[in-house]
């Protein structure tokens, strides 16, 4: 599935370049020159027939992709072997088809077609698995690393925020042009020189597209002379190969790495230094580095490969894309779960801005409460200072009197202190009339709270008085249901009543029927009796009859003197036919019987049955 994706890729690009107005449809005769080249480079065989019986009911109009692709699965891609084709070469001709339509070099800047070619099957491999193929930012940003450490300098930051920052569009991806017309403008490759940078591409793309983890020269000991010789050496997963020189015409041969190989560092010897060996289940094999700094990368990329091999995976950049795309996916998730921990933290702010509003509302409405409170405590002060004023009154009143009528002074200070008693306990009172009326403050209040839950008590009663009129009605219904059918009960049980008195009727009648039945067999049997034993009888006489006279019997006759030595010959008995036709009329009445008596009883136990 992976092979198919990305070759799914590379196709999307070449028919998308032959749909020349844009409408999503390609004309039958660019198909099939299109399906040729793919199969010739893909090493499989051509079935020019294939595509028009495939199209045989769209005439001669152009096919979208989506009409396209059930041809290009069967006939193409699901004959597809990995490994039995170049897979550069097909890269290069979606390339060509892709690139005369969409690929505009800016002039001195840009880079030359071969570095464009690789940037676009990198863009490929980094891009996401949607159409139209674009390449996040973070992967943008991957690959530009890559290429600015493969030439040992740092990445401008710079102007790649700039860039997305002016396009705020592409935030979510770019197309391949849009990422090239970035690397052609020269803002990114500011000073460096055009050689360097294509050796970094190319090295970046072996890496990545062919899976070459490290490549370079190495001095390496024979199996058989146990010569040193330098090779160059190519690491990729499951297998490392070394060729006579870096162009890999002549290879000489090649290790496999699986999860049984090991990689081991050895001391100097035999005037080679930095060594190490590859150790397989078959053989060891010897190699020195240039420096301790190659010999530890080297190593450290062998120990990879074969981690990757115990952990059954192909490619090293497959599973760090994937695990990459996992991390943006984490990220976009948590931000996701943020932005929603934001929205809730808004609503509870809201919510609690709206609790504010109800509490000043509350607030608003006890204030209005303390200012009635206050223009009744003043109507009870006005009172209060009215009745002093009174008071005073009757005392300037009482001064006077007691002024005028200094003899009545002795009679009148009796009445004084029982008048300053009544002062005091009407002041008490006024205190108590005070302590009253707050007292009938919060019982109105309390009143109030106490109407709110009656009428919500009330509220919920005649819900639930309303469901039990419904289940009332329900039960109703239930009680008139039950008894319709206690009444259809009642009259099926009076007429089965009927149905087993008539039963018995007929039973009873049955019975008398068999007692006289009973009675002629028993009379039947008697003639039976009677008739054998006159049949034995008269056997008997037959018998006496048929016996012939021999010579000297007393009884002679001369009339019978001609016929004494004539022998009557034995004859059967009569009398045995008529026992054996007895018998059988007695057994088959007997029979009878036997089966009346069984229907009788089957009828009496269908009657008594209820």
């Amino acid at each position: 599935m992976e092979l198919r994706s990305e070759l799914l890729k590379s196709i999307w690009y070449a028919f998308t370049a032959l749909d020349v107005e844009k409408s999503g449809k390609v004309s039958k005769s660019q198909l099939k020159v299109l399906s040729h080249n793919l199969c010739t480079v893909l090493s499989i065989p051509h079935d020019p027939v294939a595509l028009e019986e495939h199209f045989r009911d769209d005439d001669d109009g152009p096919v979208s992709s989506q009409g396209y692709m059930p041809y290009l699965n069967k006939y193409i891609l699901d004959k597809v072997k990995e490994g039995s084709f170049v897979k550069e070469n097909f890269d290069e001709l979606c390339w060509t088809l892709t690139a005369k339509k969409n690929y505009r070099p800016n002039g001195k800047t840009s880079i030359p077609l071969k570095d464009a070619f690789r940037f676009w099957c990198l863009f490929n491999f980094l891009s996401e698995d949607k159409y139209p193929l674009v390449m996040v930012p973070d992967e943008v940003e991957y690959l530009l690393k890559k290429v600015c450490m493969a030439m040992n300098v740092e990445l401008n930051y710079v102007e790649l925020e700039d860039y997305f920052s002016q396009e705020p569009l592409q935030q979510s991806g770019i197309v391949v042009w849009k990422f090239l017309e970035l690397v052609n403008s020269g803002k990114l490759t500011r000073g460096i020189d055009k050689d360097a940078l294509s050796m970094a591409i190319e090295e970046v793309y072996r890496e990545i597209v062919e899976d070459v983890l490290k490549q370079g020269y190495l001095w390496k000991k024979g199996q058989l002379r146990r010569n040193w010789t330098e090779r160059w050496f190519t690491l990729r997963p499951s297998t490392l190969a070394y060729y006579v020189s870096e162009d890999r015409k002549d290879r000489k041969g090649s290790i496999p790495l699986d999860r049984n190989c090991c990689v081991e560092v050895l001391p100097d010897k035999d005037g080679k230094r930095c060594m190490f060996c590859v150790k397989t289940l078959a053989k060891t094999y010897e190699m020195s580095a240039s420096d301790t700094k190659q010999r530890q990368e080297w190593t450290t990329a062998i120990q990879t490969v074969i981690r990757l091999e115990a952990e059954g995976k192909k490619s090293l950049h497959k599973d760090l894309k994937l695990k990459r795309r996992e991390q943006r996916e984490q990220r976009e998730r948590r931000k996701a779960a943020k932005e929603e921990e934001m929205l809730r933290l808004r609503a509870l702010q809201e919510e609690k801005e709206k609790k504010l509003q109800e509490l000043e509302l509350l607030k608003e409405a006890q204030r209005q409460a303390e200012v009635l409170l206050q223009q009744d405590e003043q109507r009870r002060r006005a009172q209060h200072e009215e009745m002093q004023r009174a008071l005073e009154v009757q005392l300037r009143d009482a001064e006077q009197a007691r002024a005028s009528m200094q003899a009545e002074m002795v009679l009148k200070e009796a009445e004084a202190e029982r008048q300053k008693k009544r002062i005091q306990e009407l002041e008490e009172m006024q205190q108590g009339l005070e302590e009253a009326l707050r007292l009938e403050i919060k019982a109105r209040q309390d009143e109030e709270a106490f109407r709110y839950a009656q009428a919500r008590l009330l509220a919920e009663e005649e819900e639930k008085l309303k469901q039990l009129m419904f289940m009332k009605e329900e039960q109703e219904q239930y009680i008139l249901k039950t008894q319709r059918e206690k009444q259809e009960l009642r009259q099926e049980m009076e007429t089965k009543s009927r149905a087993l008195e008539e039963a018995q009727l007929h039973l009873e009648e049955v019975r008398v029927n068999r007692q006289r039945v009973d009675q002629d067999v028993m009379a039947a049997q008697r003639k039976l009796r009677q008739a054998s034993t006159n049949v034995k009888h008269w056997n008997v006489q037959m018998n006496r009859l048929m016996h012939p006279i021999g010579p000297g019997d007393k009884k002679s006759s001369s009339g019978l003197g001609g016929f004494s030595s004539f022998r009557v010959p034995p004859q059967k008995d009569p009398g045995l036919k008529l026992r054996q036709k007895s018998e059988e009329r007695e057994r088959e009445e007997s029979k009878e019987n036997v089966e009346s008596a069984r229907r009788l009883s089957q009828a009496s136990d269908m009657d008594t049955q209820p």
